[in-house]
């Protein structure tokens, strides 16, 4: 005691003490809070349908109150104009090409449940990484990426062999097949060809019959017996599949077993909902990544009866509305239970809108605003330009908006290194980490070139030149509209990527995008000083990200795309399959 007195008593006592009173206290070893991810994905909602982007008429202020509490990307590009290419590439951070995601062929999607294609067991996407990093991590709504591979169990495709812990929703994803009142939408032209195919063979074969029984023609009657067999032959062969299209891909599945065959359509909306809400509050208490996979906006554009008649733009614009009530809805439970300040919310869309659906004179695609083109235009900005927001409060600045080239890929390591974990090393990765660019870091995207393909074919190359801000684009091959100047291939339904509705360009069609957003005014040699020089540019870069393919095999292949009754998800003994679940429950 009479030491610490004497010490105490020092000169040199109370300045020591001063000083250690002002010393920090001993830190804790910090703990990296791994953040929540909440990630929308809208489905074929144009650029032009959001009311932050632009839209007057249709109401989306829950879509808009992200936008004023975060950062809005204004040149957020889709690695592909159509829906399963482009989740591919979402899911993975690659372009879908890499893993065989693309077609060589018309076909490019995948076309059913019963396809063998889909995303090769051997990607890696973001939630399996989470999932291996401590996350639990659910898929709610369209997934669209395969199922089966060489049995009807197998399921190599499956939500749940690619990192996802929960699955609800949509094996395939939504057309207007799945709605016995509205008009086939799945394969049509090539289901009327069919239907006139039958019908001839049908009449060559029942004129043979009644010509042998009046002795008009002489015809053996073991010729005949062979041509009505193969008459019912060919019927059965094409109609067992497309005859029952509701049945077989129309189907909502709880992880690996189906809820609803077919699925019903009037309770769709509510269940996803629900399903979204109850994955929050079951997870509340650890780290979680929620993939919201819209079925709105696509045809047949579900929407419930509180809904319907409410926007100014028919139904299209109702499903759009509705849908911003569910993000509405999401974002309320995260409110409610204090996750706001510890989830990122990201917003997009797979694509553009679909310029060409229409049923008479009601239009039930999207609108891409002042941008060219739409739906599965693998060039034109119309088709690829979605809307992009991210909100994290605290962590990323409210109301900013960035004219930067982005990606859908780039949400791969963006939510990878937030979560804690690392990109593959043994592959390539073509997105970029964006939190720098979210944060205001750094000034520019890491992307200095973007290449926009269409199936396999490449129709256009970006390149964002970062000393002068400048966004050149070069259009390789461009789809010829019908009628002339619509901006859509109308008479088809879709743009097709190659063949005799294409146009190749030599040289390429210039836009300068910063100056020319709706890419109206091509550019050439006597206009452009730096055209050859651009041209020159991109062309290296083209040969560059080439000699980065490898071969994979094609996922989208007509082999893989046909429908295999043998792989048919089926609640039953097939073909027998039919259940409801959900309205047992």
């Amino acid at each position: 005691a009479s030491f610490l007195l004497l010490c105490f008593r020092s000169p040199l006592a109370t300045p020591l003490i001063f000083s250690l009173l002002l010393q920090a206290p001993p830190t804790q070893p910090s703990t990296i809070t791994q953040p929540n991810f909440v990630l929308f994905l809208a489905d074929d909602l144009g650029i032009g349908d959001v009311g932050c982007y632009g839209n007057d008429t249709i109401r989306t202020p829950n879509i808009d109150r992200l936008a004023k509490e975060g950062v809005k990307l204004t040149q957020h590009i889709a690695a592909a104009p159509l829906c399963t290419p482009s989740r591919a590439a979402f899911l993975t951070g690659r372009y879908p090409l890499r893993s065989g995601m693309d077609a060589v062929n018309d076909y490019r999607v995948i076309f059913w449940n019963a396809g063998s294609g889909g995303l090769p067991p051997n990607e890696t996407t973001f939630a399996k990484i989470l999932q291996q990093q401590g996350y639990s991590t659910g898929l709610i709504g369209k997934w669209h990426q395969g199922v089966n591979c060489e049995s009807r169990n197998d399921h190599c495709h499956h939500p749940l062999k690619h990192g996802f812990d929960y699955f609800y929703g949509m094996p395939f994803t939504l057309i207007s097949d799945c709605q016995p009142a509205e008009t086939p939408e799945m394969d049509r032209g090539f289901r009327r060809k069919l239907w006139l195919s039958t019908q001839t063979i049908g009449l060559i074969t029942l004129t043979a019959v009644l010509g042998r029984l009046t002795g008009l023609i002489s015809v053996p009657w073991k010729t005949l017996t062979c041509l009505t067999g193969f008459s019912l032959l060919f019927f059965v062969s094409w109609f067992s599949s497309y005859g029952f299209v509701r049945y077989w891909n129309c189907i909502m599945m709880r992880n690996h077993g189906i809820t609803e065959q077919p699925m019903v359509t009037d309770r769709t909306t509510s269940l996803i909902l629900r399903e979204s809400i109850s994955f929050i509050e079951r997870n509340k208490h650890k780290p979680f990544l929620l993939f919201l996979s819209f079925l709105h906006s696509h045809t047949p554009l579900l929407t419930t009866e509180k809904f319907l008649g409410r926007s100014r733009h028919g139904l299209y614009g109702d499903n759009v509305e509705e849908m911003d009530w569910m993000v509405g809805q999401v974002l309320d439970v995260i409110d409610k239970e204090g996750l706001k300040d510890t989830t990122l919310v990201y917003f997009a869309s797979d694509h553009g809108g679909w310029l060409e659906r229409q049923e008479g004179e009601r239009q039930l695609g999207g609108w891409n605003g002042i941008y060219k083109g739409g739906k599965a235009m693998g060039g034109w900005e119309g088709g690829i330009r979605v809307p992009g927001i991210f909100r994290w409060p605290g962590v990323l600045p409210a109301g900013a908006v960035i004219d930067e080239p982005t990606s859908l890929m780039d949400i791969y390591p963006t939510v990878v290194h937030l979560a804690g974990g690392a990109v593959p090393q043994d592959r390539v990765i073509d997105g970029r980490d964006l939190l720098p660019l979210l944060q205001g870091a750094v000034a520019h995207s890491e992307h200095e070139f973007l290449f926009h393909y269409c199936g396999i074919h490449l129709h256009a190359v970006r390149w964002h030149q970062k000393d002068n801000g400048a966004v050149w684009k070069a259009h390789y091959v461009t789809p010829i509209f019908s009628p002339p100047g619509a901006g859509a291939c109308y008479d088809r339904g879709f743009c097709p990527c190659f063949g005799e509705g294409v146009t190749h360009h030599e040289p390429p069609l210039l836009f300068e995008l910063s100056q020319d957003p709706s890419e109206a005014k091509p550019l050439s040699a006597d206009t452009e000083p730096l055209f050859d020089t651009v041209i020159r540019k991109i062309g290296r870069a083209i040969e560059e990200h080439r000699r980065t393919l490898t071969p994979v095999p094609e996922q989208l292949s007509v082999s893989n795309v046909v429908w295999k009754p043998w792989l048919q998800p089926c609640c039953g003994t097939f073909p027998f399959c039919w259940c409801d679940k959900e309205g047992d429950n």
